[in-house]
């Protein structure tokens, strides 16, 4: 039941900041309700997914969605995804944990930044040639490096990637912030997918666990929209970027054998199909 709690909390976030709460996903199936790393992020994908494409319909319906900016993205994201979940049989639990801490401190340390800071000297307004002006070819380079590398990440330790795919969006595809978050949540809900086909046949997902977990994410979604004009968007932000860096040390602390036998933390290991 903490851990439904819990996932109450990371719909609230998602809701609140366009992101960020569920790179917690994991962390809470691994710690809290006790399931076997590489299951934990085979699970994480279709909860990350699910409640994304929830935040994406309401973004839609406020008009800050860029469909063509999202499919460019969304599919070399999938791409990358589903080749990141099939490299993840390759990869040992200790090793997927450890890089999801490191993951969580960039997304920490992205956090710490003035919400205003990615959009100065950007257009205010989304338009149909947003990647078409002077370098537009550089940015459009750019843009499917950034989504392939995303989708990889995705699918290696099981996150949506909204904390990179929003700035990316904001700085190569010229979005608005707004339109940027509504966007990636679409894009977050693309290669999610991709990435959970790609753990198709790796471990066997309890789906009852995952539907439970999706139905609190959500109903906290619902609440966060109506908190989100009470709280202080820059001291939760922060404050939410602490409580990442102290979960990314203690994960790290926890799988500190990656440095004491890296030899032995590296092997992939056949659990995966149940909790611990």
């Amino acid at each position: 039941m903490l851990g439904y709690a819990l996932a109450v909390a990371i719909g609230l976030s998602l809701s609140m900041m366009g992101g960020g709460g569920s790179v917690l996903t994991v962390p809470i199936f691994v710690y809290v309700m006790h399931f076997d790393a590489k299951l934990a992020i085979a699970m994480s994908l279709p909860v990350v997914g699910a409640t994304s494409l929830a935040g994406a319909v309401g973004h839609w319906r406020e008009g800050n969605l860029h469909i063509r900016s999202a499919l460019l993205f969304g599919v070399l994201a999938m791409v990358g995804a589903f080749l990141g979940a099939r490299l993840a049989s390759l990869l040992s639990g200790v090793v997927q944990l450890t890089l999801l801490a490191v993951v969580m401190i960039c997304s920490a340390a992205l956090m710490m930044r003035p919400p205003g800071s990615m959009s100065s000297g950007v257009s205010s307004s989304p338009s149909t040639t947003a990647m078409d002006s002077s370098g537009g070819r550089r940015r459009w380079l750019l843009a499917a490096l950034v989504g392939l590398a995303v989708g990889v990440l995705t699918g290696v330790v099981g996150i949506g990637g909204g904390f990179l795919f929003v700035p990316a969006l904001v700085l190569l595809a010229r979005l608005p912030m707004k339109t940027a978050v509504g966007t990636s949540l679409l894009v977050i809900t693309m290669n999610t997918a991709a990435g959970s086909l790609g753990y198709r046949g790796q471990v066997d997902v309890p789906w009852r666990v995952v539907a439970l977990f999706v139905a609190f994410a959500v109903a906290g979604i619902v609440v966060g929209t109506r908190l989100t004009r009470r709280v202080s968007q820059l001291g939760l932000r922060r404050g939410f970027a602490y409580f990442l860096f102290g979960i990314a040390a203690f994960i790290l602390y926890q799988n500190r054998v990656i440095l004491a036998n890296p030899g032995s933390a590296l092997r992939p290991s056949n659990a995966g199909s149940s909790r611990r």
